[in-house]
Parts: structure tokens; C-alpha cells; sequence
């Protein structure tokens, strides 16, 4: 069970409609993305402190808010420039970025919102900037791609951990999971 990125981003990109329209309007605003980028990881990370558990897991080394912050920056950026118009590197990072969210602990029930939390702050800002739909809708689109990466991440790497340490076959686990959930 292992992920190739650019099969996933390309599946994503297709399942979601992020379309060539949607690439341009990104790119186009790149700059006003770099220059909102600080003030979007200001609201995030603030968000996120309000939650004990994500407040220990951001403050659990010195330092690690402020370098989280300084990666926001770079990420949220990458979502208007696409880094490689949403290529290989794209989803190479990417896929980083969601095993890098499993190894330091935070579960798929922060991600969700924290998320939901960039599309809502940075769709109010686009707003308030009198930047069109069309961008908001961009934006949303491609957040979406991020997310699925880092949700992905976690069935990845709960899989491949199972699979290790019960010796099963992929196809048996498969029909474990279904006849599990078809159970609940």
C-alpha cells in the first residue's frame, strides 16, 4: 500500500476539478498569497493554540512554533505558485508535509478544521482585498488537494504499520477494514 504523489495528485487534481483556469488565477496572485501568507499563519497558529492537545504539540521543542510558522509561510505560497504548476515537486512535497503531520502526532480531527480554518480566513481576506470569486474558488480547490495528502498520510502509514507487524496480506487487511466498518 504505498502512495505514489504524482498518481495521487493527479487524481485528486481530476476527483476535485482543479482546472488549467483555476492554475492561472493562482499563479496571478501569487504575490498578494506571499503577502497575506504571515497573517494567514498568525490566525492558524492561534486557532490551533486554543486546542490543549495541539497546543502541546506545537510547543513541545523550542522553537517549533516558530519554525511551523515560517513553513506555513513557504506552504501557503506554494499553493498560489504551484512550485512546478503543480507537478511532481508539488506532490512530492506535499506528501512529505502529511507524513511529517503523522510522525509529530497531530490526527486527522485538528487537520480537518485547521483547514476548514485557511479556506474560511483566507476566502475573508480575498474579500476584503476585493479579489474575485474565481480565486476564492481556486484557493478552496487546491486546499482541498493539500488536505487529501495529509489525510491520506494517515491511512499510508496505519496500513503499512499493520501489514508490518501482522505479516497479512494487503487484500486481507482490505477485507478486514470492510467487514470491520460494515460492522459498526
Amino acid at each position: 500500500m504505498s502512495l505514489e504523489p504524482q498518481e495521487f495528485m493527479s487524481k485528486m487534481v481530476s476527483r476535485i476539478g482543479f482546472t488549467d483556469d483555476d492554475r492561472q488565477v493562482l499563479q496571478s496572485t501569487a504575490g498578494w498569497g506571499l503577502e497575506i501568507a504571515p497573517a494567514m499563519a498568525d490566525y492558524f497558529y492561534e486557532y490551533l493554540g486554543r486546542d490543549a492537545e495541539m497546543s502541546a504539540i506545537l510547543n513541545e521543542s523550542e522553537g517549533r512554533i516558530h519554525r511551523l510558522h515560517e513553513t506555513f509561510v513557504a506552504w501557503f505560497h506554494e499553493m498560489f505558485t504551484g512550485m512546478d504548476n503543480w507537478g511532481d515537486a508539488y506532490a512530492e512535497r506535499r506528501w512529505r508535509i502529511g507524513l511529517i503531520h503523522v510522525r509529530i502526532g497531530i490526527g486527522p480531527q485538528h487537520v480537518v478544521p485547521a483547514m476548514a480554518v485557511v479556506v474560511h480566513e483566507a476566502g475573508k481576506r480575498a474579500q476584503i482585498d476585493d479579489k474575485n470569486e474565481q480565486l476564492r474558488e481556486a484557493l478552496a480547490k487546491i486546499c482541498m488537494v493539500d488536505l487529501a495528502f495529509i489525510e491520506q498520510a494517515y491511512i499510508e502509514v496505519s496500513s503499512a504499520a499493520v501489514l508490518k507487524e501482522t505479516g497479512w496480506s494487503e487484500g486481507l487487511f482490505r477485507r478486514l477494514v470492510k467487514t470491520g466498518a460494515g460492522s459498526m
